[in-house]
């Protein structure tokens, strides 16, 4: 079967057996201890092969992307306008982010005994919170003084601080220099790309046997979580989406009907692909016939903005880790939400045009071990990652039109598009 083919749903499938084998062999009572040991020993196995590539794989994905941005810096106003949008607007999302999903947590919680079983499960434990962390002792390890200590540690903040003065750094190199020590990082991270996606051809056993694990421990209890998890992304990338037509007719004086109108057919190409490239070239058709936007417009912000700018990614990666966060019972310090967010600003660049599930994995991890969340549940939460994906693209691409029409607003010599009329 066709369905077969994708990864995302035999993964899917995997979790839906695991979780329902297990939970039958769990009713019948006396499940042996080395059924639960060995399963988890196999399903622990691959998460570790799948970790074992996240700092490796950061380091060199932003010494890659601090590149290319300072490229794109030199080539021109424009691209620098669009820079600046894309920086603001991410920075921007972050905060509304740890803002609304506190409040919606707090209004709407897990319930409790799901959100248990699933932690319990996954971890084999109650995962205890983590001690609070006094903002001197938070500001003094941002200065990573050992950058191979910190990478050994996991301590994510300082690695990705220091890998950033690496990069900038790496840019005020001659030419030559600078070519050589990119392309290095770039084959780098292409290399652990290629390890990841080996060890995502296991993901369907590696998922059915943490999902085994979890349904012996805790018997079908915790879907419940699994269902509020995906309501929760999906909507956070939702409701991004939505924001975008006010910004287009208060910058862009493009009315939310018209803009509505005009990037529908990319949006459904988006929803249907679940790919931001691959919706590319109706993105720029979109722009340059339903918006009035002129060729070296679209032809320079549209793929830059593929490249460089992916909106959803701090709203969708901050809303799981906050998800880990509130079904482990961890509450956050005010440090812990400023590293999570500047992690959350650094990957969502870096990771742009990696595979949905190798981008998962590496946009989410280092957020988790920044703000002290444990990783175990991501296999977990990969599995159903399927569904917000769709709702991630789509908002992308919304997103991504939306500061083109903004841009071309702004843009010297080109006509400004009129509002909507009623």
């Amino acid at each position: 079967m066709s369905i077969l083919k994708s990864l995302s749903a035999r993964v899917l499938i995997a979790l839906a057996l695991g979780l329902g084998i297990g939970a039958f062999l769990s009713s019948g009572g006396n499940v042996p201890g080395w059924l639960v040991s060995t399963t988890e020993a196999i399903g622990s196995l691959w998460l570790g092969f799948l970790q074992m590539t996240v700092i490796p794989l950061v380091f060199a994905l932003l010494v890659v992307g601090v590149a290319a941005v300072a490229d794109a810096m030199s080539a021109g106003r424009l691209t620098a306008k669009a820079l600046a949008w894309f920086a603001g607007l991410l920075a921007g999302v972050i905060v509304l982010t740890f803002l609304v999903y506190e409040a919606v947590l707090a209004a709407w919680p897990v319930d409790a005994e799901s959100a248990r079983l699933l932690v319990a499960g996954a971890t084999g434990a109650d995962a205890p919170p983590p001690q609070a962390i006094e903002f001197g002792v938070w500001l003094k390890s941002l200065a990573p003084s050992n950058p191979v200590a910190a990478a050994a540690g996991n301590a994510i903040l300082p690695l990705v601080i220091f890998a950033l003065f690496f990069a900038f750094a790496v840019t005020r190199l001659p030419e030559h220099q600078r070519t050589i020590l990119v392309q290095m990082f770039d084959a780098v991270a292409d290399t652990m790309i290629v390890i990841v996606k080996w060890v995502l051809l296991a993901a369907p056993l590696g998922v059915f046997a943490l999902a085994l694990t979890l349904g012996l421990r805790s018997g079908l209890g915790s879907t419940g979580a699994l269902f509020h998890y995906v309501l929760l992304v999906s909507g956070g990338c939702i409701l991004t989406a939505l924001a975008c037509y006010p910004l287009a007719a208060l910058f862009g004086r493009v009315g939310p009907l018209r803009f509505a109108r005009a990037i529908a057919p990319a949006q459904v190409v988006a929803f249907s692909t679940q790919s931001s490239i691959g919706t590319l070239p109706v993105m720029v058709e979109c722009a340059r016939k339903n918006l009035d936007v002129p060729e070296h417009v679209a032809g320079l912000v549209l793929p830059l903005a593929v490249a460089v700018f992916r909106l959803t990614s701090p709203v969708a990666n901050l809303a799981v880790v906050l998800f880990i966060c509130h079904v482990s019972g961890i509450q956050p310090t005010p440090a812990q939400f400023a590293a999570a967010g500047l992690v959350a600003f650094a990957v969502s660049i870096s990771s742009v045009g990696l595979p949905g599930q190798v981008s998962f994995f590496v946009s989410v991890a280092p957020i988790c071990l920044a703000i002290g969340a444990p990783i175990e549940l991501l296999p977990l939460l990969l599995a159903v990652e399927v569904i917000p994906d769709i709702f991630r693209t789509v908002g992308n691409v919304t997103a991504d039109l939306m500061v083109t029409t903004i841009l071309n607003r702004g843009d010297k010599g080109v006509r400004v598009i009129a509002p909507e009329t009623a």
